[in-house]
């Protein structure tokens, strides 16, 4: 239980449904918890609340220490080598599916349940019972993305309530009993970052190196705050708005976007227009490969996303030794190393890897 809406309508479900619930609040960040980004305080108070309000049993526990190890770590390596990672797909695999997962077996747990929008089906297969990972009914709150890496011994005990509902429905049911965080606004980005300043924290942990922003011709339109700092198809924050550049027919000048990084001459290449064929790619590679059945799917057509929040762009997988490739029927916009691409059988999450 986070304090949220989501997972505070989850535990009064299961106990409608008939379990024995135990609410248990995750403490992952111990940095700087007490400073106006972090919410820990009040986030535990508004669980601890909820769960006297449902009348169920509450308990806190603190991560801190493998969420460092297993997943900021990580973070700090993969923007240090000028990729940009998604922690919350770690964090979900190694902290709220692993560390949670175990802490709630040894307390007797038969099943863990979250506030995730997704679904869990089992079904017969030649080899067993198998458990798909599959779309939420809110299309629009949907986050089988980030739960791609979850394996069978995790699926199997593992429950997600609202995976059937849409979100006003979710906010009616916490109005209709009650619940004082009915209307509290959805946590946004990843718990240590919160709302701050993305460049001043990660400043914290890595190096500045300042170098060259230049164009594909070789323009120098200004200087860099180091390449870790910046993501592929990053608009604001550049610094160059006022550099002439390629106009449009009504005399307006095209934004400008990171295309491109240059780790050997630290130096960042921009471009202007969204549409830039620097940012358009028809193809990717991936590796560090999770797949949820245990196995690879079979190369073929499916569809894919490269981030959160976009439509299943079509696609044919091929399958290699060190991951596999996707190509797209149509250009995708930005495809960032790092960021994971997410194979979709229809509704059925397959699995993904981390695009390089």
């Amino acid at each position: 239980m986070s304090g949220g809406v989501d997972s505070s309508v989850t535990a009064w479900l299961l106990k409608q449904q008939g379990y024995e619930v135990i609410g248990l609040f995750m403490k992952n960040w111990e940095d700087d918890d007490n400073d106006e980004y972090c919410s820990t305080r009040q986030d535990l108070l508004d669980a601890a609340s909820v769960a006297d309000l449902i009348g169920v049993e509450f308990e806190y526990v603190n991560f801190a220490a493998e969420y460092k190890d297993r997943v900021f770590a990580d973070f700090l390596r993969e923007y240090s080598a000028g990729r940009t990672p998604n922690p919350d797909v770690l964090c979900n695999a190694e902290i709220k599916f692993k560390a949670f997962l175990d802490h709630a077996m040894t307390l007797g747990a038969e099943h863990i349940a979250t506030g995730h929008y997704a679904r869990v089906r089992a079904v017969d297969a030649p080899h067993g019972r198998r458990f798909q990972l599959l779309k939420a009914l809110d299309a629009s709150k949907d986050q089988s993305y980030f739960l791609h890496r979850l394996n069978q011994a995790q699926l199997a005990r593992t429950l997600f309530p609202l995976g059937e509902l849409h979100k006003t429905e979710v906010r009616r049911i916490a109005h209709e009993i009650g619940l004082h965080n009915a209307a509290k606004k959805d946590s946004t980005g990843i718990c240590f970052i919160g709302e701050r300043p993305f460049r001043e924290f990660l400043n914290r942990y890595l190096p500045t190196a300042p170098g060259p922003m230049l164009t594909p011709q070789g323009q120098r339109v200004g200087q860099h705050h180091g390449l870790a700092f910046y993501t592929l198809g990053q608009r604001k924050g550049l610094g160059i708005g006022g550099v002439k550049g390629q106009q449009r027919d009504d005399g307006t000048a095209d934004a400008w976007y990171t295309a491109r990084k240059d780790l050997e001459n630290n130096t960042l290449y921009v471009v202007q227009g969204h549409d830039h064929p620097w940012l358009l790619s028809q193809q990717l590679q991936a590796q560090d490969v999770s797949w949820i059945d245990g196995q690879a799917p079979a190369a073929g057509g499916y569809g894919a996303k490269t981030r959160y929040r976009q439509a299943d762009a079509a696609c044919r997988l091929a399958l290699c030794e060190a991951g596999f490739q996707l190509t797209f029927a149509q250009p995708q916009w930005a495809v960032t190393p790092g960021q994971s691409a997410v194979l979709y059988d229809g509704d059925v999450c397959l699995g993904g890897g981390i695009i390089i």
